[in-house]
């Protein structure tokens, strides 16, 4: 049997077009998209398509956005072998994250990809990024099971877990890399998959997907010259649930009283600090440096090595289903889908 294909068009530089007058970039229709891929039709899939009824910007990406992707491949779940995402990249791994929880016991494939060019350009990345993502979409182990059964991002050379994933380039054609992960697959002359870095599956259950997400959280990066009013100023934000606490290195942050008083009053009214790194390779290790060991002291929770696309979207994931402090503290230590490395201390 042919293998069958949902592309869902989200919008993005590799379905846009110049405007004649501003000579700006805007989102197009998905029949440009198409038209400028005939090789498509040499897959010999079948391939069915959806879109948004108005093409974004990946700029304008929110959880409303996501919830509609969610749903249209979850009411789609049981009629297709894999599912394509066409998405801009400026948020691409934000949405990969979101969709890698919104989507409970995934067993198939969903590959989000996109271009650094527009498709109709002559020099563009984008009709090999599709290409390439149909046919991951499509590949299928000796049993006969889709050979990725996650959320995963495919650009240019490499295919990389979604949850792990980070923009890393505006210019360059392999724009995304996984810093903590390994790539689960390279491409070059064929693809070659990394069986041992792939999600693997011991048992199906029917899919669970969930999409109410609670976006009462707020992102904090410190910096040398924080202020405690500016500190407290963020930390006081009416109604948030959940901070997600950008510090150095390995964890480390200010040892002034006042900074760790801040944290401390924060968990103590019942909101959840998480804390992960700036840094893109490594995690935090709370008790390397003295400054990470007073600061894991005022009850902030370790993200290991939580990207922050992964670390912003899991927060929003848990409040969203309901979880009270202690509960969404405790899960985010926990990987939901392969987002977070267990023996990082």
């Amino acid at each position: 049997m042919k293998p069958r294909i949902l592309i869902v068009y989200t919008g993005g530089t590799i379905g846009m077009i110049e405007d004649p007058v501003s000579k700006a970039l805007k989102p197009f229709d998905f029949s440009h998209l198409l038209t400028n891929v005939p090789k498509i039709k040499m897959l010999d899939y079948e391939i069915d398509n959806i879109q948004f009824t108005e093409p974004i910007d990946s700029s304008d990406m929110n959880p409303t956005y996501w919830e509609q992707i969610a749903r249209s491949i979850a009411d789609n779940y049981d009629n297709y072998d894999g599912f394509v995402v066409l998405h801009g990249t400026d948020t691409m791994a934000y949405t990969a994250s979101a969709l890698s929880f919104m989507l409970g016991n995934l067993t198939k494939p969903v590959i989000i990809t996109g271009s650094q060019l527009p498709i109709g350009e002559v020099r563009t990345d984008g009709e090999e990024n599709l290409i390439t993502a149909l046919q991951i979409a499509a590949e299928r182990d000796e049993a006969g099971n889709p050979m990725v059964r996650e959320v995963a991002i495919l650009f240019e050379n490499y295919l990389w877990r979604g949850n792990r994933s980070t923009k890393r380039s505006a210019d360059n054609f392999n724009a995304f890399k996984s810093n903590n992960y390994p790539y689960l697959a390279k491409i070059g002359l064929g693809i070659s998959f990394d069986r041992d870095a792939l999600t693997k599956h011991h048992r199906s259950l029917p899919l669970a997907p969930h999409y109410q997400l609670d976006t009462n959280v707020v992102a904090i990066e410190i910096f040398p010259g924080i202020t405690e009013r500016t500190l407290r100023h963020a930390l006081d934000t009416p109604g948030i649930k959940g901070v997600v606490l950008r510090t150095y290195g390995a964890g480390n942050g200010p040892t002034a009283e006042w900074f760790l008083a801040a944290i401390r009053d924060t968990v103590r009214r019942g909101i959840v600090v998480l804390n992960v790194t700036q840094c893109a390779n490594g995690g935090v290790h709370s008790n390397r440096y003295v400054a990470g060991d007073v600061l894991s002291a005022t009850g902030i929770i370790s993200g290991h090595d939580l990207t922050f696309e992964a670390a912003i979207t899991k927060m929003m994931y848990l409040f969203g289903l309901g979880l009270d402090a202690g509960e969404v503290s405790r899960r985010l230590a926990i990987p939901i889908a392969g987002e977070l490395t267990v023996s990082q201390k």
